[in-house]
């Protein structure tokens, strides 16, 4: 919650605490167990490479303190390396994370699979990053990724709030339809990198972005001092969550959004608040996720 005290000293010119400029502190792992016959130590090189590329840079002009930095994962499991030409292929495993006020608990933003990753990197190679000049694209899903959570981070603390970053998510995925990698094409894959940025950032959705608002700083935050309040202001949020499904039928947003919150709503409800709150989590959650039925039954 300091954070959101910043954004608002900064607003008013009144922060005198000292402030980092760097806004992630992502945990990078690459994983290789599935090549075999080749040197470590490229695997060890590209862990560190991406590390300081995401976490060393300045992305946006956001002032914030380091304790402060925005809490991020990313697995990278390597399927197959060509040495020849420094080619690899994988798939990113990434996790999102906001701490709740007043309690120790981080609470997931975001996670999700990107099964599209092809990239060239050559041991030693800096990782250098211009976004009207799209030519690399390791540094270009970075840079997406980056981004991605930087905005949607900002979306938890204030209504739409990480509109001006996202917009520079939809000018990445723009330039990159010029790459031959997958994962940028529009219109191909419901859950590749354009798919996610358009479906959030599209009008109709909009509902889905402000029930991030709602759900974390009216809703969580809140639970500490007024568990009912906070618990009906996370009702709010699933009612907004369904008029996004509502709106957007093949969106994967909401789905995706009940997959990872699925133990958290879970456990929110579970014997507490009111029958006619539970009933309506359950069935809305139930009509957009069926596959979790188990665990949705147990909130009724």
């Amino acid at each position: 919650m300091r954070r959101l005290l910043f954004l608002i000293l900064m607003a008013c010119g009144l922060s005198s605490v000292p402030l980092d400029a760097q806004e992630l502190n992502c945990t990078v792992k690459v994983i290789h167990s599935q090549v075999q016959g080749t040197n470590t130590s490229i695997f060890e090189t590209l862990e560190t490479a991406i590390s300081e590329f995401l976490n060393n840079r300045e992305w946006t002009d956001l002032q914030i303190q380091k304790d402060e930095r925005i809490e991020c994962t990313m697995s990278i499991t390597i399927t197959k390396y060509e040495e020849a030409t420094n080619h690899f292929t994988g798939e990113i495993l990434f996790q999102l994370t906001r701490p709740v006020f007043n309690s120790s608990y981080n609470s997931m933003v975001f996670s999700m699979k990107d099964a599209n990753l092809e990239f060239t990197y050559k041991e030693y190679d800096p990782l250098e990053w211009n976004e009207n000049n799209l030519d690399n694209n390791l540094t270009a899903v970075l840079a997406y990724y980056a981004y991605l959570f930087i905005g949607m981070d900002l979306d938890t603390f204030s209504p739409l709030g990480g509109t001006d970053v996202l917009h520079i998510v939809e000018n990445i995925v723009n330039n990159a339809q010029t790459l031959s990698e997958p994962g940028w094409a529009a219109f191909r894959d419901s859950k590749n990198r354009h798919a996610i940025i358009n479906d959030y950032m599209e009008s109709s959705m909009e509902v889905y972005r402000q029930l991030q608002y709602t759900f974390y700083r009216k809703g969580l935050d809140e639970m500490a001092n007024n568990a009912d309040r906070g618990r009906a202001a996370v009702t709010e949020a699933i009612e907004m969550l369904k008029e996004a499904h509502q709106n957007k039928p093949m969106s994967m947003l909401p789905q995706i959004f009940t997959d990872f919150k699925r133990d958290e709503i879970v456990s929110i409800y579970k014997g507490h608040g009111t029958e006619k709150e539970r009933q309506t989590v359950r069935d809305i959650c139930s009509n957009i996720n069926a596959s979790q039925n188990t665990y949705w039954n147990r909130i009724k």
